[in-house]
């Protein structure tokens, strides 16, 4: 657990692992901080510099008023890499930490070594969908569409026999910082990652989730089909969270794809 000040905001984030291996960063979702990775990590942290941060608007960081830009959060993780000496890394993104990867890897392809984009796409939703839910966000908070957000990440399987599980996920959903959700919604709503995607040369492994109501398989199969040389992975009874609800499978995907990367 600690804290560095970034673009004149404070980031919290961990560094875990082996102190001299190659860095491993895993980027959060909407609405999440980066607990969401706790039973991912142990699969990697034998052998991997494992970074864990908590994006702008989010858990411990700071969260400066709305609206940000998909650079500002780029930005931010380029000044934390900094901060910890680190050149490199492979990087793991979920849903809008997988378009944080991809303009990473499309604008500072130096800086990458491979990427896993989770539950992701080039394009989430529509400015409308978008305004939308920013505009019931700004009226009444986050707790009156919280339950809607859950049915999208996590399976009714999942959420009927993990209800103790999913209450603590919401407790995670519902106190992040209405700056910091509005804040990165405008950043979701204006990225089109489509013309982009074409200029990444780096290894990437697209993963969907069979059930996932965000960014549905079929969206994140497209995503590949932009990348040149991507893969795709399916990942069964999971919806948009599968480092909570799939973990050991989401980590054997992760982890083959870096050993072909050769980020070993």
């Amino acid at each position: 657990m600690a804290f560095a000040r970034i673009n004149n905001i404070v980031l919290h984030h961990q560094v875990v692992g082996a102190s001299t291996g190659p860095a491993l960063v895993f980027i959060n979702s909407l609405g999440s901080d980066f607990r969401i990775w706790q039973a991912v990590v142990p699969a990697f942290s034998d052998r991997y510099r494992v970074v864990l941060y908590d994006k702008r608007g989010h858990g411990l960081s700071d969260a400066p008023p709305a609206p940000y830009r998909m650079d500002d959060h780029v930005d931010d993780l380029l000044g934390l890499l900094d901060s910890l000496e680190i050149e490199k890394a492979a990087f793991v993104g979920l849903s809008v930490g997988g378009m944080i990867a991809q303009r990473l890897a499309a604008h500072a392809p130096e800086r990458v070594q491979a990427i896993v984009l989770c539950c992701t796409a080039a394009k989430i939703g529509t400015a409308e969908l978008w305004a939308e839910r920013m505009s019931a966000i700004e009226k009444d908070g986050i707790e009156p569409i919280t339950d809607n957000i859950l049915q999208r990440w996590f399976t009714p399987r999942f959420r009927d026999t993990n209800p103790v599980d999913v209450a603590g996920w919401r407790n995670m959903l519902v106190r992040t910082p209405v700056n910091g959700y509005l804040g990165t919604c405008a950043a979701i709503s204006e990225t089109d990652m489509t013309a982009d995607a074409g200029r990444i040369r780096v290894p990437a492994l697209c993963i969907a989730g069979d059930q996932d109501g965000s960014t549905p398989a079929e969206v994140v199969r497209h995503t590949a089909g932009l990348i040149p040389g991507a893969r795709f992975e399916l990942i069964k009874e999971s919806g948009h969270i599968p480092c909570v609800e799939k973990p050991v499978t989401l980590a054997r995907l992760i982890s083959q794809h870096l050993q072909e990367a050769g980020c070993v």
